[in-house]
């Protein structure tokens, strides 16, 4: 009796919201730490946390749903941190307006490559017009990928692995390729790690400078819009 009482209370303390919430910044953080301490591509740490709380809500059988409930606080916080980014622009207006067109055009042919090349490469290997339209948005932010995907007939759930996997990625090769590729321009690199890796690149760019992280969440919002009027564009003529 007193260990069926027992469980039942483990059961309840595993499921409540405070304790899902806990758990997920505490994996998140320790995920961090592990991946600032090895440096190994492979334990990023949105990967790692993803991984970890995978296996955790397999082994609990809580449903996704009550785990997305109880932790909806994070969600929230999406959107305060992406205004945030506006302070960053605010104190890099100067950068910004200097560089105006160079910034546009830059992100205008980078969505265009972006969409065609993945249209290319797709047909290519004989991928249907489903994934076609479920990976063609991959580089810009999850929300407006998913209405652009859904809007050409894509897999919503097939989008958003593919964004967020595109932006660890980016995030991770992004810095070694602009090393490799000698480019020193501050204004470059935050618009290509915005342009091609999104929120995470961002927040990698963050780390490189404040004028790469104000480039890169500009770039974050100028892709999503672009590639939004490009995709039935190019669609049409590709």
């Amino acid at each position: 009796m007193e260990h069926g009482s027992t469980g039942e209370l483990f059961g309840r303390l595993i499921e409540s919201p405070v304790f899902l919430l806990t758990l997920t910044i505490g994996v998140y953080v320790l995920a961090l730490w592990l991946y600032r301490r090895t440096r190994i591509a492979l334990l990023h740490p949105l990967l790692t946390s993803a991984a970890v709380l995978i296996l955790f809500l397999l082994a609990t059988g809580i449903p996704y749903d009550r785990y997305r409930s109880a932790t909806a606080l994070i969600d929230f916080m999406l959107g305060p941190s992406v205004v945030a980014l506006g302070y960053a622009l605010y104190r890099q207006v100067g950068h910004l307006r200097a560089n105006a067109v160079s910034i546009v055009t830059s992100v205008v042919v980078g969505s265009a490559v972006g969409i065609v090349s993945v249209i290319l490469i797709l047909r290519l290997f004989g991928a249907g017009q489903v994934i076609e339209a479920s990976l063609v948005p991959k580089s810009v932010t999850t929300p407006i990928a998913l209405s652009i995907a859904e809007r050409s007939g894509g897999i919503g759930s097939l989008t958003a692995i593919v964004v967020v996997f595109t932006g660890i990625f980016g995030s991770i090769a992004g810095p070694f390729v602009l090393r490799k590729l000698k480019i020193t321009s501050r204004i470059a690199k935050g618009l290509a790690m915005g342009s091609a890796a999104h929120g995470v690149g961002t927040a990698k760019a963050m780390e490189m400078g404040a004028v790469e992280g104000a480039v890169s969440g500009l770039a974050i919002g100028l892709m999503g819009l672009i590639t939004a009027l490009l995709v039935p564009v190019v669609e049409r003529f590709v």
